[in-house]
């Protein structure tokens, strides 16, 4: 089977990237509609520091600071309108996955006005996406070198992603500094995600060659970063900037690989419980690698290499995962479990041994 690897996104990586590559700007255009939350981009000194360097630029900006946690469609369709009333030449996301999620449909709807907000999924259009550049804030998604969106449909609340070649961001500015202002919760939360990307991806069968050393790199700092979190209740300064970079290294691996079960089972948390969409998906670690150590034994072992042994590692996941007032009835599970009933998720049949609709809802009920 042949293997490639494609990410096209520049990435300017290292302390006051923004600000010494306010250039990079003018090769996307002389008009800027920033997206943002409505405290993320402030609290981290992103938003000023992009907004001087468009400045220093002679580049026009208008703010858009809308974007919420799991971003809506419907918000993504309007801030597309936003952008044309701009007269947009390109979008600068500012924030964490969300955000930056967002501003990869945002793009799409700008261009695309015949679009309406549940047209995203059809993922047909006339007109390319503006060009879009993004300032990550939080250590978890990886969107700034993927593909990926995920959106959430208004009408029934159920997130569901979308990706290709025009979802790829144009630049992305990665500066750890950005960080620094997440509340210990947030980052715990966000770096789970990134862990779960990390290993997910890496027991795929796609998690080999260039992508495996990716995993390799950020796999064991991840993992040290989480146990440090677990010891304490606030977070460590020397701990932003490995979170940050493993994060980037994770995002790589999932670009390649995607995601395992984790992920999709993770989503029913979040979207039914509000539960944090990186504490979701590591709620399902423990029955994920018990199914590794089973169907993935020579990798299994190298992921304890990587870590230490196995009770440990899922004590220190399980004390950062809290499920408070989540407690699922099989009922329930066989309930949620439906949205799997047609079409078995590619994260599904890429996790080793594969995973049915009805051991979904088994795994489901363990909570």
């Amino acid at each position: 089977m042949s293997d490639s690897v494609y990410m096209p996104v520049k990435c300017i990586w290292g302390e006051n990237t923004v600000a010494e590559n306010s250039s990079v700007f003018n090769s996307l255009g002389s008009k800027c509609l920033i997206l943002t939350g409505k405290s993320g981009a402030i609290k981290s000194g992103a938003l000023d520091d992009a907004k001087a360097a468009l400045e220093k630029e002679n580049i026009g900006y208008e703010i858009f600071d809308e974007i919420g946690e799991n971003p809506l469609i419907s918000v993504c369709h309007k801030a597309g309108i936003a952008a044309r009333k701009a007269n947009a030449d390109f979008l600068l996301g500012i924030g964490g996955g969300s955000v930056l999620d967002a501003a990869k449909a945002i793009a799409i709807y700008a261009s695309n006005p015949e679009l309406s907000p549940i047209d995203i999924y059809k993922r047909e259009y006339s007109l390319a996406p503006l060009p879009v550049a993004l300032i990550g804030t939080t250590a978890g998604t990886g969107s700034e070198v993927t593909a990926v969106a995920v959106l959430t449909n208004d009408e029934t609340g159920i997130k569901k992603s979308i990706s290709g070649p025009d979802c790829y961001a144009a630049v992305s500015f990665c500066d750890p500094k950005y960080t620094s202002s997440l509340p210990y919760k947030s980052t715990v939360s966000t770096a789970l995600d990134a862990f779960a990307h990390a290993i997910e991806g890496y027991f795929t069968p796609k998690g080999k060659g260039i992508i495996k050393l990716f995993a390799e790199k950020c796999i064991p700092e991840l993992y040290r970063c989480l146990k440090a979190l677990s010891e304490t209740d606030t977070v460590p300064p020397e701990l932003r900037e490995p979170l940050y970079y493993s994060s980037i290294y994770a995002g790589l691996v999932i670009n390649t690989c995607g995601t395992a079960f984790p992920h999709p089972l993770g989503y029913v948390l979040t979207e039914n419980y509000g539960i944090p969409h990186g504490t979701a998906c590591a709620a399902f670690f423990a029955p994920f690698i018990d199914r590794c150590r089973e169907f993935a034994p020579e990798k299994y072992a190298q992921f304890i290499d990587m870590t230490e042994d196995i009770d440990t590692v899922k004590s220190v996941i399980a004390s950062l995962t809290d499920l408070e007032g989540v407690k699922i009835s099989s009922e329930e599970a066989k309930k949620y479990a439906l949205r799997w009933q047609s079409v078995i998720p590619r994260n599904f049949t890429a996790s080793p041994g594969g995973l049915t609709q009805e051991e979904a809802a088994g795994i489901l009920a363990t909570c």
